[in-house]
């Protein structure tokens, strides 16, 4: 999924998306999950020329994706639909000015219990060795832009400089995660849960632990048959209840935390052992995974009603 933050920022999808041409190539390509560059160009009655011309705007995009498939005549090129989902804000400069954005590095957890299959990895090499626990409390942890595990959380404390005499009216939390199988499997489902100073906020089924094809931003050192990418969900939790990717999963809402510019925030990332799919977890920093980006958080907040001036310094 692609998560579209601003209208400024979504103009390339926009211009790419603004063809009838490169709609029914998407069309395509989803009904017949993925052709190559002969077999679309035919089926559109184009020249590979013009096909060329609309497939690289998509895949600059981020929308297509292209790979080389080995043949006995040589290699063939291959596109296929890359993202499932779109999802855009629309916010006006006012939504700007009453929000505080940060970002969490995948290593800087501060509390963690976690149970084998498991790691801890760098962008340019493993923290310790596999399925050792220990190395989870490693100084070099902080360095971290992936880890996994099989079943357990790891948690972290969300930093909070809203300004002074402020509540905190949503929360907005995007990341890469994905399941945790032996090697790699598409698909092997992982009940992860999302809890806020340890209340469930949210449920999320990964449908798997991918590794088809190299994570864009995956480093070249990173091994072949272990977890390429994940899948960026949005988890938004506001005076209404929670969604993830826009879609409400539950009615617990903001309001139950009382959360202001004086509160700890911790955000567990958790696949307990009551679940009913227990296919752990992966998380993908900037360095791994399809999405260049860590945690990222936005709190959007408002003053505190009757709040007297003498008390916000407080």
């Amino acid at each position: 999924m692609l998560h579209i933050k601003n209208l400024d920022e979504g103009l390339p999808i926009f211009k790419a998306l603004g063809s009838e041409i490169r709609i029914e190539i998407i069309k395509i390509l989803l009904e017949n999950h993925g052709m190559s560059m002969n077999e679309l160009a035919s089926r559109l009655n184009i020249t590979n020329g013009a096909l060329t011309n609309h497939i690289k705007k998509l895949e600059d995009s981020g929308i297509v994706s292209i790979s080389n498939e080995s043949t006995g005549h040589g290699n063939l090129k291959k596109c296929s639909v890359f993202l499932d989902k779109i999802l855009i804000d629309i916010d006006t400069q006012e939504d700007y000015d009453n929000i505080y954005q940060t970002s969490l590095r995948i290593g800087h957890f501060t509390d963690y219990s976690i149970y084998p299959t498991c790691g801890i990895a760098s962008n340019t090499a493993l923290i310790g060795e596999v399925d050792d626990t220990r190395y989870f409390a490693h100084p070099e942890r902080y360095n971290a832009d992936i880890l996994w595990f099989t079943r357990g959380y790891v948690e972290y404390i969300i930093p909070n400089f809203i300004p002074f005499g402020q509540k905190i009216d949503q929360i907005t939390i995007s990341l890469e995660i994905g399941s945790e199988a032996p090697g790699i499997n598409d698909v092997w489902p992982s009940d992860i849960s999302f809890k806020l100073n340890d209340k469930k906020i949210a449920t999320w089924t990964s449908p798997g632990d991918f590794g088809a094809v190299q994570g864009i931003f995956t480093p070249d050192w990173w091994y072949p048959n272990w977890n390429q990418y994940g899948l960026l969900k949005i988890l938004v939790i506001n005076r209404i209840g929670t969604f993830i990717d826009g879609l409400q999963v539950s009615d617990i809402s903001i309001n139950e935390f009382g959360f202001d510019y004086r509160s700890t925030i911790k955000l567990k990332l958790e696949v307990e052992e009551c679940a009913e799919h227990i296919g752990g977890l992966t998380i993908f920093g900037k360095s791994f995974g399809n999405y260049n980006q860590d945690i990222d958080v936005r709190m959007n907040y408002s003053p505190i009603p009757g709040l007297l001036p003498e008390e916000k310094t407080v």
